[in-house]
């Protein structure tokens, strides 16, 4: 029987995983059917790292953005790197940005700004944004509101990355037609509400990730994550779901490939 086909929606290649490679992690993925991988810009730097990764590998898609932690690091000659490096042909969305009123590491007026602005790029651009929601969704949702109305008709305007939010929040930000995507949070002990928002959520607009090398599913709590392992919250969203994993990982991918733009054959860039 052949093994059902996913894609790890959300992951970073470009960080330490020795003494594993780059050609390790997407070799072994595959393995396990993990076909497609999209590694995930958080800062100006790592721009050039996920685009010579995508270079490297038809497997690997990325995008670029500034995760709100490192909003207060953006400058205006940064802005002409990022609407350079758009331009790459496997450059599939912009993110990881957002806000994040937990750590606090950029301040909060900081956060939204950029966010405005990258936001403000992403539609110009006509990519979707890859969205860090962590206690922030009232402030999340005005500024998501806003975005959307300048997002064409038909054009999916981005996803809520390794969702952890209220259910409320979760289907405000379908409404205005987000996507969601689930980490190895939804096998934990603990993380109940998050089962059951991806019970309710509909499942043409869920994708799954791993956020490597954070966040690994059970059975593999604990240990660094791999791109691999996201067969494990897949399996554990099928069982949540109450369908087949066959099933789940058809749809998830289905919904990856029409989110991100990603062809049946991989490219090379």
């Amino acid at each position: 029987m052949a093994i059902p086909v996913l894609i790890d929606s959300h992951c970073h290649l470009n960080y330490d995983y020795a003494p594993k490679t780059a050609e390790d992690l997407v070799r072994e993925a595959a393995l396990f059917g993990v076909k497609t991988l999209v590694t995930i810009g958080v800062d100006i730097p790592s721009i050039k790292q996920v685009q010579t990764l995508s270079d490297r590998f038809p497997e690997i898609y990325h995008t670029i953005g500034v995760h709100p932690h490192e909003a207060s690091t953006l400058t205006a000659s940064d802005w002409d790197i990022l609407r350079t490096a758009v331009k790459h042909p496997k450059c599939r969305g912009i993110g990881e940005v957002g806000l994040d009123y937990h750590y606090d590491h950029s301040p909060r007026e900081t956060q939204k700004d950029r966010l405005r602005e990258q936001l403000a790029f992403a539609a110009e651009a006509g990519l979707p944004v890859i969205i860090h929601s962590r206690e922030a969704e009232e402030d999340l949702l005005e500024i998501l509101r806003d975005y959307v109305r300048a997002v064409p008709a038909g054009r999916i305007p981005g996803v809520i990355h390794c969702f952890t939010g209220t259910l409320a929040f979760g289907e405000a930000c379908l409404d205005l037609g987000f996507y969601i995507s689930f980490s190895g949070l939804i096998t934990f002990k603990n993380s109940e509400s998050i089962r059951e928002a991806a019970r309710r959520f509909p499942l043409e607009r869920l994708l799954v990730e791993t956020d490597a090398p954070y966040l690994a599913p059970v059975p593999f709590r604990g240990k660094r994550c791999e791109p691999s392992m996201v067969v494990e919250t897949a399996r554990r969203l099928a069982e949540v779901r109450g369908m087949p994993f066959a099933e789940l990982a058809q749809a998830t991918t289905d919904n990856a490939r029409r989110f991100f733009s990603i062809p049946l054959e991989p490219i090379q860039a």
